[in-house]
């Protein structure tokens, strides 16, 4: 049955054929549907399928079936793997005559590698071989396919000689296509582009599958990853025009803006702002059963993911090769951008051997280099395989503390939009806060704003410490004291909290603790008062610098401060680092000694001791001597001292 312009499907199918060369897989699609796949001349002469070939059919339930059909032979690998993007079904075709063949089993690999999961065997070619050899190879089968997802799928004979079989293969699609799930319409539009020609009259089209949401006439779309803006002029899905298409469907579209030349197979068509290209992707990677030689690390391979094929480096984070059968996660660092989402699967490859030896799924499509030495790494690429999205989240968000993430980067680096992500954000929306800056919505964790808050109090408390006098401190001042990246909105919105909270005060441009208050200037100068009252006391035989001030406890940090304006003024002199006298003190040093060089000559450190008092030692008695030469009051002449002339 074909589709008709105005026939509305229930949903939208791929089913793929996988197969050996010459298994008649392409003879099987056309029984089904009447279409031949084989367009290319040089398939029709040769018998073989070389590129991707698709057909329709929409089975009496309405459910359209899009079937493509890959090529088979290991030199074409590269198609297969772009046929099997999207692909919900697959048609594991095997010849009765020749059974299980080499391609038959890498395209089965390929199939589990790409996320394939429900299928079944088509037993092509029955009515060469009698029933005794047809349930030998039947039997075969059934032992190939244990451990794989199509352990235990119907296996149908038929034959496209006599079309045995052809009802049983529409009845299983029509079973398997009720239990497929929708496709995910919510998603931004997104299509691989397998194919890229010119029609004379229409102009460029690109032709793929499309793997998520909904595509208009007249849409404006991007070309990735060139980012080049395109307008959908026509939408066809297998050959008739329609108002839109939808993931799941064979979908081909005419475009402006972009010449033929500018684009090609492996180009990604879809929505603006939903893709972004990247050298760096995180991946989780599972071998071959049969591998041999193993994986190394840092080897070259070839990488099919969607329908891209280029060379990626591989870069192992558990150990330092892979043997058959084993995972682990990694990095690919590929020779030039590409575009994903997170969850799309891939293909790797040797290069020259046309052997297929690993495959995964991508983890993070917005990577950067990561170090194998560090175990952080490896820890957060163990989380992006294991954990759930909104704890995800809260994971990234805590990573990057009070610079928070970019929504839109959050967005691609998770491959969710729109109303899904907001379902995921609100499973964790408790503890997130979400501010505009310009055009840009960041997200941060509540946690990393209480944190910064409570940074602030504490630099605001060390501040008034160490300023006592200051009335506060301006906003600029105080965030360079943070030590710290701080977006800047969550830098305005902490403040802003925290004046609500009434636990800072903010006047004019300056900020202080709701509980600090600038000294008036009468408690200014009692405190000026106090000190110079202590260093009065201590005479001549003071204690150091900093003992006397640890007299004052609580108000150190005031007295500290008062205490070098006291110096500066002159009231307190410092004669060593850790001598300082009242200058009233010091002066009445200087009349006993005027006074007594008015009846002697010399002085001596005996006559000094004399002069000032018995009880001060040397540790007073040399300083304050050093201070009277310095003071122009006397002058050293060997062991004594005489006054200077006036």
């Amino acid at each position: 049955m074909k589709l008709q312009s105005s026939q509305v499907t229930k949903k939208a199918i791929v089913v793929g054929t996988a197969g050996h060369i010459d298994h008649g897989k392409t003879s099987l699609v056309k029984a089904l549907t009447g279409i031949d796949t084989d367009r290319l001349k040089e398939e029709k002469e040769r018998g073989i399928t070389i590129d991707i070939g698709f057909a329709s059919l929409v089975l009496p339930s309405g459910h359209l079936i899009s079937i493509v059909d890959v090529p088979g032979h290991e030199r074409f690998i590269r198609n297969m793997v772009a046929g099997a993007s999207g692909i919900d079904l697959v048609m594991l075709v095997i010849s009765a005559d020749e059974g299980v063949m080499p391609q038959t089993r890498e395209h089965l690999e390929i199939c589990e590698f790409l996320g394939i999961k429900s299928g079944f065997v088509v037993l092509t070619k029955v009515d060469l071989v009698d029933e005794e050899w047809l349930e030998f190879v039947r039997e075969d089968v059934k032992e190939f396919l244990k451990g794989t997802f199509l352990e235990g799928a119907p296996i149908v004979p038929f034959s496209s000689v006599t079309f045995q079989g052809k009802n049983e293969i529409l009845r299983i699609l029509e079973e398997m296509a009720e239990r497929v799930t929708s496709k995910d319409l919510d998603q931004p539009f997104r299509m691989p582009i397998d194919g890229v020609f010119t029609v004379k009259g229409f102009g460029l089209i690109v032709r793929g599958t499309a793997l998520n949401g909904i595509v208009h006439l007249n849409q404006e779309l991007i070309i990735y990853p060139q980012k080049r803006p395109v307008k959908v002029r026509n939408i066809q899905v297998h050959g008739v025009n329609r108002e839109s298409a939808h993931a799941g469907m064979r979908t081909a579209l005419n475009i402006t803006g972009i010449e033929k030349d500018e684009v090609s197979r492996g180009d990604v068509i879809a929505e603006p702002g939903i893709l972004e290209p990247s050298q760096w992707l995180d991946v989780k990677i599972r071998t071959i059963k049969d591998l041999d030689p193993p994986l190394k690390n840092f080897e070259n391979l070839l990488l099919y993911l969607g329908t891209a094929e280029i060379t990626a480096k591989l870069i192992l984070f558990m150990r330092d090769n892979l043997g058959a059968k084993e995972e682990d996660v990694a990095q690919l660092f590929l020779e030039k951008p590409v575009v994903c989402w997170r969850g799309d699967r891939f293909i790797l490859r040797r290069p020259g051997t046309n052997q297929t030896v690993a495959g995964g799924w991508i983890l993070n499509p917005l990577s950067s280099r990561r170090k194998r030495t560090k175990p952080w790494e490896k820890k957060e690429l163990e989380l992006l395989t294991t954990t759930n999205t909104s704890d995800l989240i809260l994971y990234l968000l805590n990573k990057k503390g009070p610079l928070g993430l970019n929504k839109r980067i959050l967005a691609l680096t998770l491959s969710i939009f729109g109303k899904k992500l907001e379902e995921e954000l609100n499973k964790v929306r408790a503890n997130l806060l979400e501010l505009r800056q310009g055009d840009e919505n960041y997200l941060f964790t509540r946690t990393s704003l209480e944190e910064l808050k409570d940074d602030i109090l504490e630099k605001l408390k060390k501040y008034h410490e160490n300023n006592p006098f200051s009335p506060g401190i301006s906003k600029e001042a105080l965030r360079t004291r943070l030590g710290l990246e701080v977006r800047d909105i969550l830098y305005e919105q902490a403040l802003e909290e925290l004046v609500k909270e009434n636990k800072i005060v903010r006047e004019k441009e300056l900020y202080f603790l709701a509980e600090f208050k600038a000294l008036s200037s009468g408690e200014v100068e009692e405190l000026k008062w106090q000190i110079e009252q202590k260093f009065l006391k201590e005479g001549l035989t003071p204690r150091d610098f900093e003992e006397i001030l640890l007299d004052f406890k609580e108000n150190y940090q005031a007295i500290s401060e008062l205490s070098k304006t006291l110096l500066r003024e002159g009231k307190l002199v410092k004669l060593t680092e850790k001598l300082v006298f009242h200058r009233q003190i010091l002066e009445e040093v200087k009349q006993k000694v005027l006074e007594y060089f008015r009846k002697k000559n010399e002085l001596t450190i005996s006559d000094f001791r004399v002069l000032v008092g018995e009880g001060v030692s040397r540790k007073y008695l040399i300083p304050l001597l050093e201070y009277l030469d310095k003071e122009k009051i006397t002058l050293r002449i060997g062991d004594k001292r005489v006054l200077r002339k006036r």
